[in-house]
């Protein structure tokens, strides 16, 4: 069968910079921690992962943050959308897609959703965030056009994404619902219900 990989886009946490949304109430070190936590905890499972690659698209200087056997490439310029087409081309192929903002997730988790994804006659996968984004989606080939004008970070962005998938004519199954970490009462949810992680 092809080589399935799992693409996670990600960018160094720098103080400041980091997770904007959380500062009010972290503050910008604070805040740059958690991202740093959340990131290592989704190395993690991916490392553990039954991905045949593990490829990163990273923004800023991935020394001493993203482990060795991972690839990396440097993420693109331009919206968010030019940055994810830009991610899937340089990773190639069928593949999993998730960011750094879901610390909870486990490697039984992601192999859940690449057995979703590899399903007879499955084209696509989406995986809904609980704040109306999404925490991953999954492709069996390249597709064109597919981020191109979805605004990110809205209510509504994963039924936007979800509406393009369809559009494009792909058979598309939908993931378990997760919650991101976007604002300070996630911070709480999650870290709740992963008392194990680094988050």
């Amino acid at each position: 069968s092809a080589v399935v990989h799992l693409l996670i886009v990600a960018k160094r946490p720098v103080a400041g910079l980091a997770k904007t949304r959380l500062q009010p109430r972290f503050g910008p070190a604070g805040s740059a921690e958690l991202a740093a936590a959340a990131l290592a905890d989704t190395f993690e499972a991916a490392r553990g992962c039954g991905a045949d690659r593990v490829v990163v698209s990273f923004e800023g200087d991935p020394t001493g943050i993203v482990p060795k056997g991972f690839e990396v490439f440097a993420q693109r310029h331009g919206s968010f959308a030019d940055r994810l087409a830009g991610a899937w081309e340089d990773a190639g192929g069928p593949g999993l897609q998730i960011g750094m903002d879901t610390p909870q997730l486990t490697a039984d988790d992601l192999d859940v959703a690449f057995g979703q994804l590899e399903a007879p006659g499955t084209d696509a996968v989406l995986g809904p965030a609980l704040d109306g984004g999404w925490w991953a989606i999954g492709l069996n080939g390249s597709v064109p056009g597919l981020f191109a004008g979805i605004p990110m970070s809205q209510s509504d962005t994963g039924q936007l994404q979800l509406a393009r998938l369809r559009e494009l004519g792909l058979t598309t199954s939908l993931l378990a619902t997760h919650r991101d970490v976007d604002e300070p009462a996630d911070v709480v949810a999650v870290a709740t219900q992963a008392p194990s992680t680094r988050f």
